[in-house]
Formats: C-alpha cells, sequence, structure tokens
C-alpha cells in the first residue's frame, strides 16, 4: 500500500520575506511603544494613587494632632475625654478615642466615639486600626469602606501618657475617618482617560511603525524588482543567440556547411553575446544607481547605419529596409543608443510585416536628434496602445520587452519615445535624444 507524501510547503518568495520582515518591524515597534506607554502610565496612576492618599493622611493627621490638645488627665492620671467629646462629637470627620488596657498587650478599648458620625464604619475596623497603630508604634493609615459600602481612608494616631518613659507602650490611639468617594472618583477617571490614551498612541505608533518599516523596505522591494527586470531582460536578449548558436551547431553537424563558415558565424555569435550581456550589466548597474549614463558626443546617423546593416544580416528572410539619414550629433551613451535602436529594428522586423512576407521598414534619422522607424505591417492592437511599453506588454505572442528597453534608454537619456499609426498604415516610433548645443 502506498503512503502518500506529506506535502512541502514552498519557501516563501524573497518579496513575500521582504514583506513579513515589514510586518515584524511593524509589531515590533508597536509592541516597544505599547511597553513604554504601559509603564509610564503604571507610574502615572500609582504616583497618582499615592498622591491623593498622602493628602488625606495628612490632613487626618492635622485634625487628630488638633484633638491630642483637646485630651486632659485629672490628678490620678486617668486620661479626661470630656472637652474632646464636646468638641468633636457631631464633628465631621468623625474621631474616636481608644484606650490601650495595661493588663493585655495589644488590647483596646473604645473610651470616646461620636454620637451622630457622619460617616459610619464597623467596630472592629476601628479597633484593627487602632491595633496596628499601636504594633507599629506610630501613626498609621488604611483604606477602608464605611458600613454602606463607600470609600474611606481610616488614620490612627497613637499618643502617649505625659509621664511615659521610653520603654512604656502608648497609653491610646486617635481613630478619625475621612471620605475618599470623590478621591476615587477623580482618580478612576484619571486610569480611563490613561488607559485610553495609551490604546490611541499605540494605534498610532502601530501605524507610524507601518509606514516607517513600508520606507525601510522599500529599497529592498526596489532592489528586487530590478533583480527581476534584469533576469527578464537577459533572458529575452540571449533567446535569439541562442537559439542561432543551436541551428548553427545542428547545421554543422548534418555537414550541410562549410566549417570554416561555421566558425566565423559561430564567432560573430559569441561577440555579439558578450556586448548583450555587457550591456545587460552596464543596464543593471544605471537602474541601480551604481552607475552613470555615459554621455558623449555621437554621431547618430552613423551609428543607426551600422545597427541597419546587421539587424538586416541576423534576419531571415531578409527584410527590405530603406535608411535615410542626416548627419546628426547627439550626447548620449553609444551602447545603450545602439540596443534601443536594434530593439525597434527588431520589433519592425517581427511584427511590422505579414506572414511569410519580409518586412519593409524605413528608418529615418532627423537632425533634431530623432530616430524614426516605421514599417508597413498591419499597425498598432488597440488593446496595447495604452501600454506598448510596459514590461510583458505586447500584442503578438512575444514577451514585450524590447520596446520596454527602448523606452527606458530614452528617458534615461532625458529623450523620449513614443508610437503612432503610420503613413503606410504600419506602426511608427520616434526615438528623441538631446543633441548637442
Amino acid at each position: 500500500m502506498r503512503t502518500a507524501r506529506p506535502r512541502r510547503s514552498r519557501p516563501p518568495t524573497p518579496t513575500a520575506r521582504v514583506l513579513r520582515l515589514r510586518r515584524r518591524i511593524s509589531l515590533l515597534f508597536a509592541l516597544t511603544s505599547a511597553v513604554g506607554l504601559i509603564a509610564m502610565a503604571t507610574l502615572a496612576v500609582r504616583s497618582d494613587s499615592n498622591r491623593w492618599r498622602e493628602q488625606l493622611d495628612h490632613t487626618m493627621d492635622a485634625d487628630t494632632s488638633w484633638a491630642l490638645g483637646l485630651l486632659e488627665t485629672d490628678e490620678d492620671g486617668r486620661l479626661v475625654t470630656d472637652v474632646l467629646a464636646d468638641a468633636v462629637d457631631t464633628a465631621c470627620p468623625p474621631l474616636a478615642v481608644l484606650l490601650a488596657d495595661g493588663d493585655s498587650p495589644g488590647a483596646l478599648t473604645v473610651r470616646h466615639a461620636p454620637v451622630r458620625p457622619c460617616l459610619t464604619v464597623g467596630r472592629e475596623v476601628v479597633l484593627e486600626a487602632g491595633r496596628e497603630a499601636v504594633r507599629a508604634d506610630g501613626a498609621r493609615a488604611f483604606d477602608g469602606r464605611t458600613t454602606g459600602g463607600a470609600p474611606v481612608r481610616v488614620f490612627a494616631q497613637p499618643f502617649y501618657a505625659p509621664e511615659a518613659t521610653d520603654d512604656e507602650g502608648p497609653q491610646g490611639v486617635l481613630v478619625t475617618v475621612s471620605d475618599a468617594s470623590a478621591q476615587r472618583a477623580d482618580h478612576r477617571r484619571l486610569v480611563w482617560l490613561v488607559t485610553g490614551g495609551c490604546a490611541v498612541l499605540v494605534l498610532l505608533s502601530a501605524a507610524v511603525g507601518h509606514a516607517l518599516s513600508g520606507r525601510a523596505v522599500r529599497p529592498a522591494l526596489a532592489a528586487l524588482d530590478r533583480q527581476e527586470a534584469f533576469l527578464a531582460d537577459a533572458a529575452h536578449d540571449l533567446r535569439t543567440p541562442a537559439a542561432s548558436l543551436r541551428t548553427l551547431a545542428e547545421t554543422a553537424l548534418r555537414g550541410e556547411t562549410d566549417s570554416a563558415d561555421v566558425h566565423r558565424r559561430t564567432l560573430r555569435l559569441a561577440e555579439g553575446m558578450g556586448r548583450l550581456v555587457d550591456g545587460l550589466l552596464t543596464r543593471a548597474r544605471l537602474m541601480s544607481g551604481t552607475a552613470a549614463v555615459a554621455r558623449q558626443p555621437l554621431r547618430l546617423d552613423q551609428l543607426v547605419e551600422a545597427v541597419v546593416q546587421e539587424a538586416i544580416a541576423a534576419s531571415a528572410p531578409e527584410p527590405h529596409v530603406r535608411t535615410v539619414a542626416e548627419a546628426t550629433v547627439v550626447v548620449a551613451d553609444p551602447d545603450l543608443v545602439r540596443r534601443a535602436v536594434g530593439n525597434l529594428l527588431d520589433n519592425a522586423f517581427a511584427h511590422g510585416r505579414a506572414p511569410g512576407v519580409p518586412a519593409d521598414v524605413l528608418v529615418s534619422v532627423g537632425r533634431d536628434g530623432t530616430v524614426t522607424v516605421e514599417d508597413a505591417g498591419p499597425g498598432l492592437p488597440p488593446e496595447v496602445a495604452g501600454s506598448l511599453f510596459e514590461r510583458f506588454r505586447s500584442g503578438s505572442g512575444s514577451t514585450g520587452l524590447g520596446l520596454s528597453i527602448a523606452s527606458w534608454v530614452a528617458h534615461a537619456h532625458g529623450g523620449t519615445l513614443t508610437a503612432e499609426r503610420g503613413g503606410r498604415g504600419g506602426a511608427r516610433f520616434v526615438l528623441r535624444l538631446p543633441t548637442e548645443d
């Protein structure tokens, strides 16, 4: 029984890897911003929480300090709270007096409690606050709740007998309660405001990170596009001479031609392929920005005539080409212009004729730096007229790279390449190059 092999996932393309890197950079940027904002928000929230508690504690410390002045002792040293009771019995915040039980360390009894307090807390809350202050031998503050569930702040301040020594504990504890509803409401509003602000800033930072990462990876994507264009152009330009070499080799193996002639033709093809490779490398360097267009004064008419002769010799069936050239000097790169004109001729030979009929092409060179290639073929297909110079666009089954390369050469020199219907019914291509001043 044959078991099915697990399907291997295809490795991502270079473009997919770059885009995945962009997403990771955006995510890392957002996470970094989120961590920083959360840390700052946590610090701000905690600072506000400590602030309002310290404000209440300071106020209650002042109240208990004032109340300590109202405590009196009689001749026997016993604590008298009558003056305090008269002063704070109906006051708000309420104040309770707890006395320490000398026989039971840590035990407290309520000596005074307000009759009509504005805030009512459980008796155990007051006693626990007092015990904590006695154990700590100092003032202590706590969060609590009233019997109705409202938030309060409980403050306990121990006091000592006038004749007490350093080893003796506190004589009692003053416990006061303050309403914390307003402070907690303000704190909650701050928490929601900070949380919402952090969320907005994280989203904003994610968007900014995505935009910045897009700008960061844009050169890499452009380089990948240039690499793809270079490979496609290389395949396009090398396909014809490679096919000619194969045909020549097959002819030589069959013994249908003279060996010396085969060698000469092979040498010409090899030289032509070498020039093609050099031109492709030059174009790749120009597109990547590592080299500049080698502009120099150039006799355009002589170059075009030489290219026409080479194109006729390499074409089968031999086309009928008429050349009308005026002496013209342009400022351009000879190799690139040679390739552009050659591509225009190849296009005219391939598409500017009826099947089985040699191409009839008119090539003219004007004094204004124009090279016109006009054929007598069927003309330009309407469906490709608007995108004729884009890569991989053609109306006759070819890749369409030849015209796109010619257009690129024209624009690299500050010129133009246009296509229109010719006077003989075919296509007319006009290459314009800057002339020498």
